[in-house]
């Protein structure tokens, strides 16, 4: 600067001010609460009758869920004896026995007790190879590992002190797959085993369905003895892993330029779209069999897995197709001009973008199916709402329903918040939202 004020204006302050802390009111506790509850007019009346929402309706459910509840009896009317006779005429409370009793029933259907370690052991399995496939490293793995086995030593340990179970429970095939498969998890925590992981991945569902309905060594379990979340957990696991690589062959075919590939992908997929599940159930449990040369066996377990994957499979594709819809075309023009083959471009540059993409909508389908299984009830196979006919007709608990519906919702929604969770984390990973 020149001039007269030259020797009064400075290009810099003489002094250091010191940095003054933020009010106490947007950082921490404080800060969290006035940005999500308390950040406008709006919000700040929303959380004042979410509060009010809440005080009405808690106190009422925690005493019938939890403080006059009953969870040892072996009737319906045992479990309001028991209420009345601790709280007084005219107390209600949950009757949590009919979960105690009859868990195992609703976990397993009606397979054998003394073969349910195999399910067991395959549900651990089943975490050992998605482990390479859904995270980077194997400590979440070994973190899994380490909190089934908890769980399953505190199951151990509370069937000892009810009497119901012995010391051997605590070391059950179970409870030794779940620390082994902990320990190597900890110790190939690295990226180099991730290859060789991916063989026990792929080999998977037949180490799993051997385990489940047996065969050559182990002893056979006949479809009609499957039920409850295990199946679920087969229909659900079996048409997830399946319907994402037919969904996007079928997207793909969609897109193609071929005119015979792409009519009949289109008339796959908007013909499974057009037709609800339930009709397609019925179609594999009655009608499939007229299309098979007499005598022929097939079961009804196969029939279904096959048709709810031809069924997630049709909404994978759209969901697919959105996501290489929202890729520009400069991608595919990158991919052509270094020389890369349809299938080459496909692999490294289109499709892990266009997945990234679709993320939300791959996992709503994964969701929407893992609930749809419960559709399996109206051709007789016995999921958890389908046991629970069964279970309201024994004269023993005749007329509950709150406890085991409320059970059974409370399961479906731990898996589905589960891979809910997952999703959004994984879009974190991937930076999906990034537009950089």
């Amino acid at each position: 600067m020149s001039g007269t004020h030259a020797h009064t204006v400075a290009y810099v302050a003489p002094t250091q001010f010191r940095e003054e802390s933020p009010p106490a009111s947007e950082v921490g506790f404080l800060g969290w609460l006035r940005e999500n509850f308390f950040s406008s007019w709006w919000n700040t009346l929303l959380t004042i009758l979410s509060l009010a929402f809440l005080a009405a309706i808690l106190p009422g459910l925690v005493d019938w869920a939890i403080l006059k509840s009953v969870w040892n009896a072996n009737s319906l009317r045992e479990c309001r004896d028991i209420i009345i006779a601790t709280h007084g005429e005219g107390t209600t409370g949950a009757c949590w026995a009919v979960i105690n009793e009859r868990f195992g029933q609703i976990l397993y259907g009606f397979y054998p007790t003394e073969l349910r370690w195999r399910p067991n052991v395959a549900f651990v399995l089943l975490f050992v190879a998605l482990a390479p496939i859904l995270f980077r490293t194997l400590k979440p793995l070994a973190w899994l590992m380490g909190g089934i086995l908890v769980a399953k030593l505190l199951w151990g340990l509370y069937g000892i002190v009810g009497g119901s179970a012995s010391v051997s429970a605590l070391w059950s095939p179970t409870a030794i797959v779940a620390a082994v498969v902990g320990a190597l998890a900890l110790v190939f925590s690295d990226g180099a085993y991730r290859k060789r992981w991916l063989i026990f991945s792929a080999l998977f569902p037949v180490i799993a369905y051997f385990l489940i309905w047996g065969g050559f060594v182990l002893e056979p379990v006949q479809s009609n003895k499957i039920g409850g979340f295990l199946l679920t957990l087969i229909i659900g696991v079996t048409g997830i892993s399946a319907s994402l690589p037919l969904g996007i062959l079928l997207a793909l075919g969609r897109q193609s330029n071929l005119p015979v590939l792409k009519t009949v992908c289109v008339l796959f997929i908007e013909f499974i779209r057009g037709v609800p599940l339930i009709t397609l159930l019925f179609v594999a449990s009655t009608l499939l069999n007229y299309f098979l040369p007499p005598g022929t066996s097939f079961d009804l377990i196969l029939r279904v897995l096959i048709m709810v994957t031809l069924f997630a499979s049709a909404y994978m594709a759209e969901v697919i197709r959105g996501g290489l819809a929202a890729l520009p075309r400069g991608q595919y023009e990158a991919a052509e001009s270094i020389g890369l083959t349809y299938w080459q471009g496909m692999r490294l540059i289109i499709l892990p973008q266009a997945l990234k993409i679709s993320i939300p909508g791959i996992v709503n389908t994964f969701i929407g199916l893992f609930k749809d299984t419960t559709l399996v009830a109206v051709i007789g196979l016995l999921d958890p709402l389908g046991l629970t006919n069964p279970i309201r007709s024994d004269s023993a608990w005749n007329g509950i329903v709150w406890e085991l519906y409320g059970f059974i919702a409370f399961i479906f929604f731990i898996f589905c918040w589960g891979m809910s969770q997952y999703s959004q984390w994984l879009e974190t990973q991937l930076a999906a939202g990034d537009n950089r």
